[in-house]
């Protein structure tokens, strides 16, 4: 047996008990397979608690080990590092529980916190900054830190309670939904909740719609004066966060 057939058989055992492949590796590998495969199993059920605390404490250790085990069995490793792992979890959740969608996207926001810790440094502008900018044709850039997720429940207040150590409030469903923007500013990954119509607008221009296009958009959809100001207002708080890395054309 090659080296790479061997590697394919115990990649087979571990995601997915493989007796074809144990029987390739030997009867006498049948003790050292499964002490491979509980280590390999151990191993993705503490990467994914590490990356999910608030979400296994809101749904309990029982319920939270249930739902790792069912994710390690539909979706194994693919990535070189194990960081990669936890991105596909709240996907699993929300297929284990439809009706409770904070589950999923408490794990969502969780798991972007900690991706945009780890994103890429970026510059970004400042108030000081914009008075040289030709707002006719300006296309802005953002963070590469930024990241957007879908909101309908109110998962953001049960994260702050849980990670204050509070008693969470009780699940509930916006009468809107919304969505999610994760960030990192300086060192430290913040988030905040948004309604649908300044996610479309981050969409727009993180797609490359000009400024100018989208305080059009939005005086279609507001009105001339609350249109203009509401794109003004937005402007200004994407670079009091640390949104924007340019704004050129």
């Amino acid at each position: 047996m090659t080296l790479l057939a061997m590697q394919r058989d115990m990649r087979a055992w571990l995601t997915a008990e493989s007796e074809t492949a144990a029987a390739n590796l030997g009867a006498d590998a049948a003790p050292g397979l499964r002490i491979h495969l509980n280590n390999y199993r151990a191993q993705l059920i503490a990467c994914l608690a590490e990356s999910f605390e608030r979400t296994r404490d809101w749904i309990g250790g029982a319920a939270f080990e249930a739902a790792a085990a069912t994710h390690i069995d539909r979706v194994p490793p693919s990535a070189w590092t194990l960081d990669a792992y936890p991105r596909d979890f709240p996907a699993t959740l929300s297929d284990l529980y439809p009706a409770d969608p904070e589950v999923a996207e408490l794990a969502w926001l969780e798991c972007a916190l900690g991706e945009a810790f780890v994103a890429p440094d970026a510059a970004t502008i400042t108030p000081a900054d914009i008075t040289a900018v030709d707002w006719d044709s300006a296309v802005l850039s953002f963070t590469p830190t930024l990241d957007l997720g879908a909101l309908t429940s109110n998962a953001p207040a049960i994260w702050s309670a849980l990670s204050e150590g509070a008693v969470p409030p009780a699940a509930e469903c916006l009468t809107e939904p919304g969505a999610l923007l994760v960030w990192r500013q300086g060192q430290l990954s913040r988030f905040r909740a948004i309604d649908q119509l300044e996610m479309q607008a981050l969409l727009h221009a993180r797609g490359g719609m000009a400024f100018a296009g989208l305080c059009e958009q939005l005086v279609l959809a507001l009105g001339e004066a609350e249109g203009v100001a509401r794109a003004g207002a937005y402007l200004g708080t994407w670079i009091a966060d640390g949104l924007i890395a340019d704004a050129s054309d």
